[in-house]
């Protein structure tokens, strides 16, 4: 599990194929163990193999088809954070390091200090997004300011430009995305009680009880 909250950004030292996938080495900055959770570009990952302050990754060809891992070459900057410890104090969001979907920045606006973020995501995720909601891109948690048709917009506060790869982004880059685990159950079970195709009115929500 984690956050949202960026730690640090770290550079790709090397992608290398293997059978069934690549071999990712990053350099984070301290040292890791075998087993310990990392999420890359919030892409949730498992230390295969410790170099000092580096770490291999071995990731899977179902995880390259659906994140941008696969895109990453040496020198490549990326956005890491460390797994939640169950003691920590919890900021940002819930985040699983699971993506839904690869997005596609569509439009950076800057106002003042702050910058406005407009990016596309596919249809499958449309009922996950909601203003003022939580999101996850390349594993910042953002909150969701503005929804038209299949864009959201984000709005980002300096610290966020300049401690992540969000400095690095020109239109058209694509980007993961993982939408809020809490909206997803909450879909989830209002689907399971209404059916797929039902509206949620008032008149249905009398008639279960509520």
């Amino acid at each position: 599990m984690f956050t949202g909250l960026i730690e640090t950004v770290c550079k790709a030292i090397s992608s290398v194929s293997k059978t069934g996938g690549i071999r990712l080495t990053i350099n984070l900055g301290w040292d890791v163990k075998c087993g310990d959770s990392i999420a890359v570009n919030g892409v949730c990952l498992t230390v295969a193999g410790p170099k000092g302050t580096a770490a291999e990754f071995d990731v899977s060809a179902e995880t390259l088809s659906k994140t941008t891992l696969g895109k990453l070459k040496a020198g490549s900057e990326v956005n890491i954070e460390r797994a939640l410890k169950a003691d920590d104090r919890f900021g940002g969001h819930f985040v699983q390091g699971h993506i839904d979907t690869i997005g596609k920045v569509k439009k950076i606006e800057k106002k003042g200090d702050f910058r406005v973020y407009a990016f596309e995501v596919g249809k499958e995720i449309s009922d996950y997004i909601v203003p003022k909601g939580s999101i996850a891109v390349d594993g910042v948690s953002l909150t969701i300011v503005d929804i038209q048709e299949q864009n959201f917009t984000a709005a980002i506060i300096p610290a966020t430009y300049e401690n992540t790869i969000f400095k690095n982004y020109k239109v058209g880059d694509m980007v993961n995305v993982e939408t809020d685990i809490i909206c997803r159950m909450v879909k989830k079970q209002l689907d399971n009680v209404l059916g797929h195709k039902q509206e949620l009115t008032i008149e249905k929500l009398k008639e279960l009880g509520f």
